[in-house]
């Protein structure tokens, strides 16, 4: 179901590691082309002001900021509490924050694993948790609304298209991809009775730097329009978000190609592939 009429916004936009990348590109557009003022959440200190700065100077539009590690126990609640001491009206949460480690599971430290899954899994949960509950709670007109054909709310998890993979070398980062997705699949029908739209986004590569390709490889993925840039990639998902009530969305027509491909590696190429990776290198005495 679409709905072709104009969207008329009001209140904020929350969206988390908005400070670069993929996150930047959310706060940009959200401010530009849908009118949002913004709520950024980052632990990048100096990118995060900075980017406040020219978002308010650019759009013109009033801009929140949170420096905080997501990886705490309590994020989610800061978060939260930030919101209500400021009387931030969020109607948009975008649980973008992530992480890429790229290594050997063995090899890789605890702390770093934990990190991951606090913030795929345990904070972007939180959130989602206690936003959609206090949006109930403040807006029972709301409940239910099956028929409504513009909703209220919005939330916006960052998923992967490595959630449908066993990928070697990114095992945790996939793995809590596929929660991201899962659980937004099963928030959408818990959740559109009351007017909330929860859509997850499964992207393949994208140009932000965190991928662990040659300049050579990557420059290649680009010109055959495997890698997608972070501009192009927000303003397909965000006309999905206020435009349908799809579940998830995979942009980009080659990674819809790639996922059963990959899915259907025969083991012995999956491990000639791994030979090749000095990551994976076998550790002789």
């Amino acid at each position: 179901m679409s709905d072709s009429r104009p969207y008329t916004p009001a209140g904020y936009a929350l969206v988390t590691g908005g400070s670069s990348g993929i996150g930047r590109q959310y706060a940009e557009q959200l401010a530009r082309d849908y009118g949002y003022s913004l709520f950024l959440v980052s632990n990048q200190e100096k990118e995060l002001a900075d980017t406040a700065a020219e978002l308010r100077e650019r759009y013109r539009t009033e801009v929140h900021t949170l420096c905080l590690d997501l990886a705490a126990a309590d994020a989610a609640q800061q978060v939260f509490d930030y919101t209500t001491e400021h009387n931030l009206d969020v109607r948009v949460l975008v649980n973008n924050a992530g992480l890429l480690i790229f290594n050997p599971f063995v090899n890789t430290p605890a702390g770093k694993i934990n990190t991951l899954l606090e913030v795929h899994t345990v904070t972007l949960t939180k959130l989602c948790h206690l936003f959609s509950q206090h949006w109930i709670d403040t807006d029972p007109a709301n409940l239910g609304s099956w028929s409504r054909r513009r909703p209220s709310r919005f939330i916006l998890n960052m998923s992967s298209m490595s959630a449908w993979m066993a990928m070697p070398g990114i095992q945790c980062y996939n793995a809590t991809k596929a929660y991201v997705l899962a659980f937004s699949k099963a928030l959408w029908y818990e959740l559109r009775p009351y007017g909330i739209r929860v859509l997850a986004v499964t992207p393949g590569s994208t140009n932000t730097g965190l991928l662990p390709f040659p300049e050579g490889f990557a420059r290649l993925l680009r010109l055959a329009g495997i890698t997608m840039e972070p501009s192009t990639l927000v303003r397909r998902v965000l006309r999905t978000l206020f435009r349908s009530w799809r579940k998830k969305t995979m942009p980009g027509a080659w990674n819809r190609i790639i996922v059963p491909i990959i899915n259907h590696l025969p083991d012995w190429l999956v491990f000639a592939v791994m030979k090749r990776l000095p990551l994976f290198a076998l550790k002789t005495q």
